[in-house]
């Protein structure tokens, strides 16, 4: 019987690859590199639009485009555009220096918050039957890995198994998860 290689897609590039572990999301060092830039270069945006927003006062009326921006996370392009169409009123005192009324804004685009609260997780029941589940040689040949590995994946992925004898049984719908990312 001929073992099915497990293929990935990279999320940088999008090609396919088969991956050298099961937690491989990128097909090579170089898009690897290219994903770790992006994620700094959006921490910084992140960081320097916070700065933006730390700055402004409570107390104003009025607040320029990049501050609404930050603020609000909204494009410049929309910003623009719901001036143009007089939805924001908003006053012109020079090049560069368009001041927006905050309260319109805030009615129409309320102020984001992130939740600090986490849900509690549901614990979820699995049926460990033997016919709802594989057993740990059936995973290996499945998947093309060692026994010790698919041992490794389980307790990694907190997946509860079963023995009966001398086999031992993982439920199916959490094995296809894990192999198929």
């Amino acid at each position: 019987m001929a073992m099915d290689k497990i293929q990935k897609q990279c999320t940088v590039c999008g090609q396919a690859f088969v991956p050298k572990t099961i937690g491989s999301v990128y097909c090579s060092k170089k898009c690897s590199d290219a994903a770790y830039r992006e994620k700094k270069i959006q921490k910084k945006k992140k960081e320097q639009q916070q700065l933006v927003v730390n700055k402004i006062s409570d107390d104003r009326l009025y607040i320029s485009v990049p501050e609404a921006m930050a603020l609000f996370c909204i494009a410049k392009s929309t910003l623009y555009r719901l001036i143009r169409q007089k939805r924001i009123p908003a006053i012109n005192l020079g090049t560069r220096l368009v001041r927006i009324d905050c309260a319109a804004i805030e009615e129409m685009f309320p102020i984001r918050q992130t939740p600090i609260v986490k849900e509690k997780q549901t614990s979820k029941v699995y049926s460990l039957e033997p016919e709802d589940c594989y057993t740990i040689g059936e995973i290996a040949q499945k998947f093309g890995i060692s026994d010790s590995s698919v041992y490794k994946h389980i307790r990694r992925s907190s997946i509860p198994t079963r023995q009966i004898g001398k086999y031992v049984y993982a439920p199916k719908s959490e094995i296809d998860n894990i192999y198929s990312r």
